[in-house]
């Protein structure tokens, strides 16, 4: 039987920082050799088996690297900077996570001159706002560093393409950058491209197409941002809160953000300001009503046909369910658009309820987890009056690609 190929030492080296110290014997054999880690490998590897490693009495004796429930490093503020040093940004964020959620890292998020260093996601603001009042003072004004950095990067990825596409809905009377072809301006397209004809094919080749949007009116459109604050929700929430405060910067719009659990906290008059003031005005846990939610923000539909309610819910409702399917019809009937959320994250599909799903989905009520990048997309098709059953099957298609 032939010798098998020794595997080459960088390959090795990799497989070695995965499977961890338990597994450097038997690579040693697929080496054909001593496996060794250079000095940033090492220093790599104690990072990982910081938090991966089992290394507490009691557990596991194997060695293998998995996730642990040993009591945190004393060494947190060089361990923080060892991990943002050797990996990726995204990588970062899922080894921040596990330290703080199986390895019981909390100092993380206590302790001011820890949490500075910190790598922000909108994973760990949910954290951060899941400890409410466990934050200590001294600690705070970082907190809002964080929240701030992580608030500021969303805007900075939504803000402008959700500022387009409600422009884009709503005017008539400026050329819209979001495309749609049955609101080509053909007139002007042909005008400004008529340099562009090929005579060999005998056609208008355009370089840039215009397209027509409706002149916009002050509060033109109410939208309402209703968002489940169920511990579940915590990404959901961080996104909802954003656009909610993209949405109270338009002047085409009226927007209402309100958050629920077993009671309603309306954020409307924060929304406007500061993103950061509105999520921390968010209590993340607790029970879920869902219904007293929803008849709570019914005050704000004046013109139903002008009116978008979305409701960011995993719909696992601990109120009066056959109230709340009936108040939900009620607005479909109205002419309310309504839209139901089962995320607003990159995390996928939660858990949520299947049976009110179906419910609401047969009065015509979308229900479906939606990206933050579809989200533009989402509002302006709603806006324009599109299916709204359609639209999210589209939306719903193109994200599983």
């Amino acid at each position: 039987m032939a010798t098998p190929k020794p595997i080459a030492p960088e390959q090795l080296g990799r497989w070695r920082l995965i499977l961890g110290a338990s597994s450097q014997d038997q690579l040693n054999q697929y080496g054909g050799g001593d496996l060794s880690l250079d000095a940033d490998q090492q220093l790599m590897d104690e990072a990982l088996a910081a938090i991966y490693d089992q290394t507490q009495e009691g557990s596991d004796s194997s060695g293998k690297r998995s996730a642990g429930s040993g009591g945190s490093s004393p060494r947190l503020a060089k361990w923080l900077g060892d991990i943002r040093t050797y990996f990726s940004e995204d990588v970062v964020a899922v080894i921040q996570q596990d330290a703080i959620d199986r390895k019981g890292m909390r100092e993380l998020l206590l302790e001011p001159e820890l949490l500075k260093n910190v790598q922000p996601n909108v994973q760990l603001v949910g954290t951060l706002l899941s400890l409410g009042g466990q934050i200590p003072e001294r600690t705070k004004e970082t907190a809002r560093m964080v929240v701030r950095a992580v608030a500021d990067k969303i805007k900075l990825t939504l803000e402008q393409r959700i500022r387009q596409a409600v422009q884009g809905a709503l005017n008539r009377n400026e050329h819209s950058p979001i495309p749609h072809a049955n609101s080509i301006d053909w007139k002007w397209t042909i005008g400004r491209n008529l340099k562009n004809y090929n005579a060999q094919l005998g056609r208008l080749i355009p370089e840039r197409v215009y397209f027509y949007s409706r002149a916009q009116r002050t509060n033109n459109w109410t939208v309402i941002v209703d968002m489940d604050q169920s511990g579940s929700m915590a990404d959901s929430v961080v996104y909802g809160a954003v656009t909610g405060s993209i949405f109270a910067s338009l002047p085409a719009l009226k927007t209402h953000v309100v958050a629920f659990d077993t009671e309603v906290v309306d954020l409307t008059e924060t929304c406007g300001d500061d993103p950061v003031d509105m999520l921390f005005g968010v209590q993340l846990g607790g029970g879920t009503d869902i219904n007293k939610s929803v008849a709570y923000c019914e005050q704000f539909i004046t013109e139903p046909s002008e009116t978008l309610f979305i409701l960011l819910t995993d719909l696992f409702e601990g109120g009066n369910q056959a109230q709340l399917v009936r108040r939900l019809g009620e607005m479909v009937e109205s002419g309310v658009r309504v839209l139901c959320l089962l995320a607003l994250s990159d995390s996928g599909t939660p858990c949520f309820d299947e049976a009110l799903a179906r419910r609401l989905s047969a009065l015509g009520i979308p229900c479906f987890a939606c990206t933050p990048d579809r989200l533009p997309e989402l509002v302006e098709g709603t806006l324009r009056g599109q299916d709204l059953q359609s639209l999210a099957t589209r939306i719903k298609s193109d994200d599983s690609h």
